[in-house]
């Protein structure tokens, strides 16, 4: 058991013992993805089936008389390759297994275990060549992507300190306290030009010099763990995986603020991520990593974990502020902004999990190596959240400046159909950014992504979410499926979103529905950049982007839906092409005698046909028809 205070030297001298006697450790993904696959149920029969054979295991890593041949099973935040969970990592062989069962663990156990051979069939296979793939190193998903975020979160024990501390956590913070004054941090930080991970991509040195200099005998850091936007994941995966770099990032920005107290907002939603960041301040606090007088030092740091409501306008930081405070999570207009007047009027800074996760590999490797990363003016690394139409699924890192293709394809494996089959010439688009993003199309595959290319073309990094899509999608669903979001996420404060927000989603209504016309989708764009420009928040300001890159990449789709009444990719019920289904059409040719434009032929007593181009949709076949075998007409 560890000592408070013990210095971080002697914890690593200490667990480094503990992991002598380890011949074997298997590394059971817990992350959310792999939980709710059943990953925790597997971790459970592999600890039964080694004592089962009278193997010495040990589950929480501590002193241990058994012979020097521990099986060593641990937990791990999210590991990435989402789309083949639950996975087991065997060390130090580096095998990886995918889509593991309970069923599976006796041949795991017996194979890689007793005789150190490899179970073929639970190893990734590459969907070209066939080929199996034993581990990270030859996996395609993992060797085109740069992990330095996401390094330790499929690897170390989230809920163990001690393994965080022996991978140098917490050497930053040290140096931070000890080494370095207050202005000498926010000069590192902003000479290594990382920039705000959450979506505007504001500097954050600037951001943190801007609130060091403010006369106050108190000031706040928070953490901004509201992750909101659908399909986005990054932010809780590195609470799940590695919550000691959140802390330790927070340090170090309270040391270069003058801040003694923090908050760590958490949506709700995330009851892994809040109960692992629990613990791990807890941890933390215990060594004496948080507390009062830090390494030594006449500074103190109080951390607080703080479940918030759920509402994705607390993203925004004024709104997050006034949740903390205890009010409705409500915008406020800026100026004042938070480094002046923030939580309980006093000088704050507000910084995401993922930029916060990024401060101690800046202050303990250097600005230089942090530099050789990323582009000039988007230095290191991004985390996505990949998902939609894609043959690979998961959380990736890559450095800024990494193409779209590269990610879609090297990465991802790869466009889908609606079956889950590979097509080569499926690319539709890609969702970036959430429901503050945009879409990018076929000519921006070779765009490369960073914060100033992809505001170029109207879209942003935003949070780090990827929905691609095939040439099945509806475009205009889509606008919909996004502004019905925030539509409902708009907490009401202003009339431009409130009211505009609602509108548009009427008028895509609308166009979805067959009632739309050309003058709609005029109404449309002219209230979009309305809402853009006077709403109050990031949410108004940004809520309209999918219906506007949407009108402006997919135009000729709009307008198929509103003059010709048609939906090119068929999912808009209302406007789908009249159809008699043959299985239920009798063949009794009461349908063919009441059409008023003679479009519908057949013979008695075999299934009728709908000559779309005829066609004027009046009802009156589905109206006359008793055995309900007519869709796609207004019945």
């Amino acid at each position: 058991m560890v000592v408070a205070n013990k210095d971080l030297n002697e914890i690593k001298k200490d667990y480094e013992n503990l992991l002598r006697p380890i011949q074997k450790r298997l590394i059971v993904c817990a992350g959310t993805g792999c939980v709710s696959n059943g990953s925790l149920k597997v971790l459970d029969q592999l600890v039964k089936e080694i004592e089962s054979r009278e193997l010495d295991v040990l589950v929480k890593l501590e002193k241990c008389t058994c012979r020097d041949e521990l099986i060593h099973i641990s937990k791990s935040g999210c590991q990435g390759f989402c789309q083949m969970g639950p996975l087991v990592t065997v060390l130090p062989d580096n095998i990886l297994y995918n889509k593991v069962k309970p069923e599976d663990v006796p041949e795991i156990v017996e194979q890689t275990i007793m005789k150190d051979q490899l179970v073929e069939r639970l190893l990734y296979e590459k969907a070209d060549t066939k080929e199996r793939c034993a581990g990270f190193k030859s996996i395609p998903f993992y060797t085109r992507q740069q992990r330095t975020i996401l390094k330790e979160c499929g690897f170390i024990d989230p809920e163990d300190i001690r393994e965080y501390i022996y991978f140098k956590g917490y050497e930053a913070a040290k140096m931070a306290y000890c080494q370095f004054s207050a202005k000498e941090i926010c000069q590192q930080i902003l000479e290594s030009g990382l920039r705000g991970r959450g979506g505007g991509g504001f500097p954050t040195g600037k951001k943190w010099e801007l609130t060091r200099i403010q006369k106050s005998e108190k000031k706040y850091i928070i953490c901004n763990g509201d992750e909101g936007d659908p399909g986005a994941f990054m932010d809780r995966s590195v609470m799940e995986g590695n919550p000691h770099a959140v802390i330790e990032g927070m340090m170090i920005a309270a040391r270069a603020i003058g801040a003694d107290e923090g908050y760590i907002y958490v949506r709700a939603e995330y009851p892994l991520a809040v109960e692992r960041m629990n613990k791990a301040v807890q941890q933390a606090e215990f060594l004496g990593l948080l507390g009062d007088r830090l390494f030594g030092t006449e500074q103190g740091f109080k951390l607080h974990v703080m479940e918030g409501a759920g509402a994705f306008v607390c993203g925004e930081e004024t709104a997050l502020i006034s949740s903390i405070e205890g009010n409705r999570g409500m915008p406020k207009p800026k100026p004042p902004f938070p480094a002046v007047k923030g939580l309980y009027n006093q000088p704050t800074v507000i910084n995401n999990v993922e930029t916060l996760a990024s401060i101690p590999l800046i202050i303990r490797e250097g600005v230089s190596q942090f530099k050789k990363i990323g582009t000039p003016n988007s230095p290191g690394t991004k985390t996505f959240a990949l998902t939609g139409h894609v043959a690979n699924t998961g959380l990736i890192e890559v450095p800024f400046g990494t193409t779209l293709g590269e990610i879609l394809y090297n990465i991802g494996g790869g466009i889908t159909n609606n079956k889950g089959d590979l097509d080569p010439q499926g690319f539709k688009a890609v969702q970036i950014g959430g429901p503050s993003g945009g879409c990018l199309v076929e000519e921006h595959l070779n765009l490369p992504l960073d914060f100033d290319s992809l505001q170029k073309v109207g879209a942003m990094v935003g949070s780090g979410g990827l929905v691609a899509m095939n040439n099945k999608t509806c475009m205009v669903q889509i606008a919909r499926f996004f502004m019905q979001f925030t539509q409902n996420e708009s907490c009401g404060k202003c009339i431009l979103c409130r009211e505009g927000t609602k509108q548009l989603l009427a008028l895509l209504d609308d166009v979805i529905e067959g009632r739309g016309t050309e003058e709609t989708l005029v109404l449309m764009e002219k209230l979009a950049l309305s809402v853009k420009k006077a709403s109050l928040c990031g949410l108004g300001k940004t809520a309209p982007n999918p219906v506007l890159s949407t009108l402006k990449y997919f135009e000729a789709e709009y307008k198929a839906h509103v003059i010709d009444k048609k939906c090119p990719t068929g999912q808009c019920k209302a406007l789908a092409p009249p159809l008699i289904i043959a299985e239920k059409c009798k063949g009794c040719s009461l349908c063919a005698k009441k059409c008023p434009v003679e479009a519908i032929s057949g013979e008695l007593k075999k299934p009728f046909v709908i000559d779309e181009d005829k066609c004027i949709k009046c009802g009156a076949c589905a109206e006359a028809c008793k055995f309900q075998a007519i869709e796609g007409v207004n019945s």
